[in-house]
């Protein structure tokens, strides 16, 4: 906060300023509720300014050489290299990220930020043999134009720099509207190192608005033709009913209800560590984590003992410590509407084999044993809360898994890698890891969901072709012949 003073702003026409909007919106910490800034919001007559100045930017920036493109991205990679510990530093005061964590993510910011700054040499353009003598067509890739970002509170960072990144090199205009409760490492910070990096003033704008008074206007706008959202699958929902409406296309990656598999023959040491590791990472708060973990009756009195075993000896607490673990949840209502889960659960017949406590807005690990029927089981967590469900095959385990509206990530543990990538590819679902945990993202993979987990792929090639359409231009090199042409002369 001392090197960037303009944190606490909106960024629009390459002006940090503050937003014209009737609301002033605190950002504090959800750890100890110290107020890290307040940021004046911005107003539909901001939003509308932004998107113009994104547009008419767009249009110089897509003639930019490629190599100056890629020089740009390369020095926004550099810099998020060199700020690592401030970044660092304002994750876990803004987020609530352990150390951990924080770091995981900005290890995943630089790498989607330098694999992106290869797009601009990329962009290249095909040419087709045609059906019509004479006939050249040519294929043109070419940006869309301009992209809405919404980014979420969890990995506010990464997850908006995952859509800009690729927007920006691939020649769009960008306008970031980041979490109300993560502004800052969700938008603003971003913004002053692409200024930084000597990217065009108004071609990134940051606009954080109280969406009670500007509604759905950062959809609807007629300008951005790509609108890519990360968040609840219920806004998410929202969002692709607006851009089916509107033509416009939706990037959505949506919410999970993620399952690890334990077959019989599994190493159960090494289940047990995944399951941690991708059960409480940032405390549960990550669209991948694991929320089932079914287990083949042979392993399930074992795994249940060490599994409780060894979690009961995670560090909570606070994330400035680099020792913990498990650090706050982001709000007092996500722990409210955990514990009411967690009742509910009991009431349908679940044991609860660990029992957590509440300290603040920092939960406690909950363990509990039940059917795929109960509440923690059907529903997203998104909190330190595991249910592990006993399985008697692989078909069953396999059945239980895709019993979930979700179908985002997954992982399946087996004594055979065959064994479990057979039982994987019958998982439906966008990405399952085998004799690992779920919670994995790299910046040449693709990364998406099935079902009600999203729309549209992250990664290497994938992310280019998200943010960018082909025209198809055909040359006639040769007088075509026309029956109209003939029957005229006649």
């Amino acid at each position: 906060m001392n090197t960037y003073p303009e944190l606490t702003k909106n960024y629009i026409s390459g002006k940090w300023r503050d937003g014209t909007g009737n609301t002033e919106l605190e950002v504090d910490n959800p750890y100890n509720g110290e107020i890290l800034g307040r940021i004046k919001t911005a107003s539909i007559d901001d939003i509308n300014e932004a998107y113009k100045s994104a547009k008419n930017a767009q249009k110089e920036w897509e003639k930019v050489n490629p190599f100056e493109k890629s020089s740009i991205l390369e020095k926004a990679v550099q810099l998020f290299q060199a700020r690592r510990d401030e970044l660092v530093d304002l994750l876990i005061k803004e987020s609530g990220s352990t150390y951990l964590k924080a770091n995981v993510e900005v290890d995943f910011v630089i790498a989607i930020t330098r694999e992106s700054a290869s797009f601009p040499l990329r962009m290249t353009g095909e040419i087709i043999p045609s059906l019509v003598a004479g006939k050249e067509n040519r294929l043109y890739r070419k940006p869309v134009g301009v992209v809405s970002v919404i980014g979420p509170f969890n990995f506010p960072m990464y997850l908006a720099q995952r859509s800009i990144a690729p927007a920006l090199a691939t020649g769009n205009g960008v306008v970031l509207k980041p979490d109300s409760q993560t502004p800052i490492t969700g938008a603003t910070i971003i913004a002053k190192i692409f200024e930084e990096a000597g990217i065009p003033k108004g071609l990134l704008n940051v606009v954080v608005p109280n969406r009670k008074e500007v509604g759905d206007i950062l959809m609807e706008h007629p300008i951005p033709r790509v609108i890519s959202f990360t968040g609840s699958t219920g806004v998410g929902r929202h969002i692709g009913e607006i851009c089916g409406r509107l033509i416009k296309k939706p990037i959505l990656e949506l919410g999970g209800n993620n399952a690890l598999l334990v077959l019989e023959d599994a190493n159960i040491d090494r289940a047990v560590n995944s399951a941690l590791f991708g059960k409480f990472l940032h405390n549960g708060q990550i669209c991948m984590s694991l929320n089932r973990i079914v287990v083949h009756e042979k392993l399930y009195d074992e795994f249940v003992e060490k599994y409780v075993t060894l979690a009961q000896k995670i560090k909570v607490g606070n994330p400035e410590d680099k020792e913990t673990l498990i650090g706050p949840l982001i709000n007092k209502n996500a722990i409210e509407r955990i514990l009411a889960d967690i009742e509910k659960a009991k009431k349908q017949g679940a044991e609860v084999v660990l029992e957590g406590k509440v300290e603040g807005n920092v939960l406690y690990p909950y363990i509990l044993t039940g059917t795929n029927d109960v509440a923690t089981a059907q529903n997203e967590m998104f909190g330190p809360v595991a249910t592990i469900i006993k399985c008697h095959s692989d078909q069953e385990a396999i059945d239980i898994a895709n019993d979930s509206q979700y179908g985002l990530s997954g992982a399946v543990h087996a004594g055979s890698i065959e064994r479990g990538v057979e039982v994987a590819k019958q998982i439906v679902t966008g990405m399952v890891h085998v004799n690992d945990q779920s919670v994995n993202d790299e910046p040449l993979i693709a990364f998406g969901g099935e079902k009600d987990s999203g729309i549209g792929r992250f990664g290497g090639i994938r992310s280019l072709h998200e943010f960018t359409t082909e025209q198809w231009i055909s040359v006639q090199r040769e007088e075509r012949e026309s029956p109209y042409h003939v029957n005229y002369l006649k």
